[in-house]
């Protein structure tokens, strides 16, 4: 059975050093603790004092003063592991955690998946190839040699930096390595830890290399790793749950956060808020817990992104010279159906087909398979679509050979419904109100991956009037913009009123309006 030794990083809250080391070593698993030597003497005692008679506990030798972005964080990290990997004969699995990260899961759980995943946990991912660093110095980190720290040594290390840069001092990374960059915080195979040791002490210019280098603790260990262990045996992920906001400071949880922490496919958390004592509290008697059922929804990700992007404006494509001041055609017509329930929508369309003979295309920017003629590949994906909006939609014209034209566009498309109200086209739309009930809210919020199968009925209940309000807010904003012709088809409305807005949309008679107007089922879910 997997035996954990934890590698904790850490600088400060002696008292719950203590608490975590007890929680984690209590069920059999081990830690080895590394305190930063840059906090108070006096806490490092007591941690000592409170720990040093408990055999699944040690220390390195050396405590190392560590700085962000320096290689003393991987040189604690690595003294750390020396004293684990003396110490703990028995660990097959060493987890790199923090002072700030909590399990979410029970041990039993922990080692249940560590016996039947055979493999490390590290993200890594080339670090040139990729968008993993999203500002800032990219080839700059590696090149050139960085023996201050940046955040307390700012002028040194700049100077430094340009003198460099000025002299053409660049160096070479070493041949055989394909430089690697994630996230610090992983679980490895007791024998890939080894194979990384032997390594160090053979390699003297890979160390010299990374000792040098800016914030190596996103590549030493991703780099090694990749080097030393075939890519089948690696998982490419951390097994610590973390979210960064828009400006890339990691995000904080709290007392409410509980059920969302323990749906998530990871074992532990980061960062846990220092105030929220209930959810510290809830976690650290889950460590020890027998016989827990985890249903596992793995939402936390997308539901962060969703809930942190309400009520931001999107951002536009900006237009091709090509298409400046280009439009569909003064003597077209554009009729835009918006609905958020798109097999409404859909079902509309259907009906529409049969009574008129208006080509329709459904949500051509907002589903990549929408069925659509080949047209050079401007259609082929849906930033092409939506970046050339207007000249595919001339195309579409064309290709139909008719100067009227029905297309679906979800109510979040708020941009692309005032670009074309502004074209010199005649522009008429048709808003689809829906019901918006639990059941279809429930279905939505799986099917974009806001929840899983498995999501608490708790969550869904706190989640669901959010989405509904998110929906009603994209509508609200399109009706505020007044767009001429506008009208609207409503599941709350009689079958005359809905006659009558068809009727002005489509510009038909009102038997055809009616007759779409009755059809069955129209705004089944």
């Amino acid at each position: 059975m997997a035996k954990i030794a934890y590698i904790l990083l850490c600088h400060k809250d002696p008292e719950a050093v203590i608490r975590q080391a007890e929680r984690l070593t209590a069920v059999g698993d081990y830690m080895a603790i590394h305190f930063d030597a840059s906090a108070s003497a006096e806490d490092y005692a007591q941690i000592t004092a409170a720990l040093g008679d408990n055999p699944s506990v040690t220390f390195p030798r050396k405590r190392i003063r560590c700085g962000w972005g320096e290689w003393s964080l991987v040189q604690a990290t690595l003294d750390t592991l020396t004293a684990a990997l003396q110490s703990f004969p028995r660990a097959t699995h060493f987890y790199l955690m923090s002072g700030d990260c909590m399990a979410i899961k029970s041990a039993e759980y922990a080692h249940q998946f560590l016996d039947e995943n055979d493999s490390d946990f590290i993200e890594s991912v080339d670090y040139f190839d990729s968008d993993w660093i999203k500002t800032g110095w990219k080839e700059e980190r590696l090149i050139y040699r960085h023996w201050f720290n940046e955040r307390t040594q700012r002028k040194r290390f700049y100077a430094m930096f340009e003198a460099q840069k000025r002299l053409g001092l660049t160096r070479k990374i070493p041949a055989d390595l394909q430089v690697q960059i994630g996230s610090q915080w992983w679980c490895l195979r007791r024998r890939t830890i080894e194979a990384v040791m032997a390594f160090t002490h053979k390699r003297r210019d890979v160390m010299r290399f990374f000792r040098s280098t800016w914030i190596p603790d996103e590549t030493f260990f991703q780099t090694l790793v990749r080097h030393l262990v075939p890519e089948a045996e690696i998982s490419n992920r951390s097994l610590t749950f973390l979210l960064f906001s828009d400006y890339g400071m990691p995000v904080t949880f709290y007392n409410d956060h509980y059920d969302l922490l323990l749906g998530q496919n990871h074992l532990f958390a980061r960062k846990i808020s220092p105030e929220a004592l209930d959810l510290k509290r809830r976690l650290g008697l889950l460590y020890a817990a027998q016989g827990v059922k985890f249903q596992i929804s793995d939402e936390g990700r997308n539901l962060f992104d969703f809930l942190t992007a309400r009520g931001r404006i999107g951002r536009r494509f900006a237009p091709r010279f090509w298409e400046t001041e280009a439009s569909l055609g003064r003597e077209r017509e554009l009729l835009i159906i918006l609905a958020k329930k798109w097999h409404v929508a859909k079902r509309l369309v259907g009906r529409i087909r049969q009574e008129t003979d208006l080509p329709a295309v459904n949500f051509l920017f907002n589903e990549e398979d929408t069925p659509l003629p080949d047209l050079g590949g401007i259609q082929t994906s849906l930033e092409k679509r939506t970046r050339h909006r207007r000249a595919l939609m001339r195309m579409l014209y064309d290709y139909y050979g008719s100067r009227r034209l029905i297309v679906c566009i979800d109510t979040s498309n708020l941009d692309l419904l005032r670009d074309f109200a502004s074209d010199r086209a005649e522009v008429r739309m048709l808003e689809v109100e829906c019901k918006l009930t639990d059941a279809y809210l429930t279905g939505h919020a799986l099917r974009i991956g806001l929840t899983g199968e498995q999501t608490s009925q708790e969550n869904l209940t706190r989640l669901l009037p959010t989405i509904r309000g998110n929906m009603l807010h994209e509508v609200d904003q399109i009706r505020d913009a007044q767009f001429e012709n506008y009208t609207r088809l409503s599941e709350y409305a009689d079958t005359e009123t809905n006659t009558s807005a068809l009727a002005r949309f489509l510009n038909v008679s009102e038997d055809k309006a009616r007759a779409i107007a009755q059809s069955d089922n129209l705004f089944a879910d």
